[in-house]
């Protein structure tokens, strides 16, 4: 089973958030159990961000087992299509097309997603399992 872990799900658990810290360790310790944990290329450098030096958070994802996992061409292309969608259906730039790359990623190359956001993806990755870590 491989996941891939959302970036808010990272950042409940590094920015120790009041509401959701916890419910996301959970939901990170069962994936964790369960299979491998990936963090596509938006996950990765947005997650990154949070840290003040770079060797400091690759021993924390090395620490937590998250893998780096690039985006595919399957991926790309699927992420194309749904922004395309997005857009057809009225889609403000409220979103980026980052997060469609992090849906289609989830999709295409794992085998679901971890995450806060379950929204969004239901609706435009409707085939894709998410697993929400606000309900664990």
């Amino acid at each position: 089973m491989i996941t891939a872990v959302d970036t808010n799900v990272l950042i409940d658990v590094f920015g120790n958030d009041q509401n959701f810290a916890e419910k996301s360790i959970v939901a990170l310790e069962q994936s964790i159990q369960q299979g491998r944990i990936v963090a596509c290329e938006i996950v990765w450098a947005e997650t990154c961000a949070m840290f003040p030096h770079l060797k400091q958070f690759v021993q924390i994802m090395q620490t937590l087992g998250v893998e780096f996992s690039a985006l595919d061409e399957s991926s790309a292309q699927c992420t194309g299509d749904a922004w395309r969608q997005y857009r057809k259906n009225g889609g403000k730039r409220t979103r980026m097309v980052a997060d469609f790359m992090i849906g289609a990623h989830a999709l295409k190359q794992c085998d679901r997603l971890l995450t806060r956001d379950r929204g969004f993806y239901r609706n435009y990755f409707s085939k894709l399992k998410i697993i929400d870590s606000s309900s664990q």
